[in-house]
């Protein structure tokens, strides 16, 4: 494996000015591309995913915990759902920090060019604040990953090279004519090769995979394709160090396929069951409420309902369970004064 990372590197200095990134497209990749496309667009026939508010939260939550606890954060998925609901919680100071610089980073995911470099920083700047000094910033150092046993499992390449070899791999992305599916995966694996920053490098490569796929497919910003790596983590890096060591991402990319189709599949099947959950009456009560915040007898009176208790016990409660409405005082649900809106 050292040897291998050693012939890639000096093929990289070799081709510094032309670089690009090395792998073919077999018919297992297209036919894993074109399962995923077609369970896509059974998801999309899904029209309801805006409306499913608590689903698309939980699976940021997974995305976010998920990422983390690849790079050994110790906190679980309730403990970072606290966090992310502002709740004190006991661990270490620095995984909490993660945690509440992960949200804030995928809260802007669409708000990122994934085809800048500039914006890869800042988003690593964002993901590292407060964790790495030169968080956003190209390392200035030699990097390698070790195992437990600690031996050397990967040699980044020297760090005078990596400013030239990621203006290589963006413009090479911003090029490159190949299915998002396939071309995501690739700047992911050449992305972890290069181990661009001090640290942080995997954490940011997920997410760049992610912001590449949902500025192809809206959708993607939604699907914890996180959570299926994590579930996976032995096999992600088993992917990575063959890929290496053939000296092309064929692996890397089929497994990241395999991944991606498992995710989307599971995404079409939480939303089916979301929806199968949506009664009649809570149908009847999205159709009313508004975006502006209603009293309980404005919402009655549209839905023609005279029953107080019928109302909360049948429409009210289960809307706000399912997340699809909100309080304008939650901490005082009995408030006289109030007031419920769509979110």
């Amino acid at each position: 494996m050292k040897y291998a990372i050693i012939i890639k590197i000096d093929i990289l200095r070799l081709f510094m000015d032309k670089y690009v990134p090395p792998y073919d497209i077999t018919e297992e990749m297209l036919e894993i591309t074109s399962e995923i496309t077609e369970e896509l667009g059974k998801l999309s026939n899904v029209n309801d995913l805006e409306r499913l508010p608590r689903l698309r939260r939980v699976n940021r939550i997974k995305s976010i915990q998920s990422s983390l606890a690849i790079e050994n954060n110790t906190l679980s998925l309730e403990q970072v759902t606290d966090v992310i609901d502002g709740k004190r919680v006991l661990g270490p100071e620095s995984d909490i920090v993660a945690v509440k610089n992960a949200f804030e980073v995928y809260k802007k995911l669409s708000e990122f060019d994934p085809y800048s470099l500039d914006d890869l920083k800042k988003a690593h700047g964002i993901m590292m604040g407060g964790l790495l000094l030169g968080a956003g910033e190209l390392r200035t150092d030699s990097v390698g990953v070790f195992n437990e046993q600690g031996k050397v499992i990967h040699v980044a390449p020297p760090q005078e090279m990596v400013p030239e070899l990621m203006k290589q791999l963006f413009d090479w992305l911003s090029n490159s004519k190949a299915n998002m599916l396939i071309r995501s995966s690739v700047f992911h694996y050449e992305f972890e090769f290069i181990h661009p920053f001090g640290d942080g490098n995997g954490r940011t490569g997920r997410l760049w995979q992610t912001a590449l796929l949902a500025s192809w497919k809206p959708v993607f910003e939604w699907i914890p394709i996180e959570s299926i790596i994590k579930d996976n983590q032995e096999e992600y890096y088993r992917a990575i160090s063959l890929s290496t060591a053939e000296g092309k991402s064929n692996r890397f990319i089929l497994f990241m396929l395999g991944i991606i189709k498992k995710a989307v599949s599971e995404l079409a099947r939480d939303t089916r069951n979301h929806q199968s959950h949506i009664s009649n009456q809570i149908k009847a009560l999205m159709a009313v409420i508004e975006v502006y915040p209603m009293s309980a007898l404005e919402l009655m009176g549209k839905l023609g309902l005279k029953s107080r208790v019928a109302f909360r016990k049948n429409y009210l409660q289960p809307a706000l369970e399912a997340g699809l409405i909100a309080m304008t005082d939650p901490d005082n649900p009995t408030n006289r004064n109030q007031r419920y809106y769509k979110i």
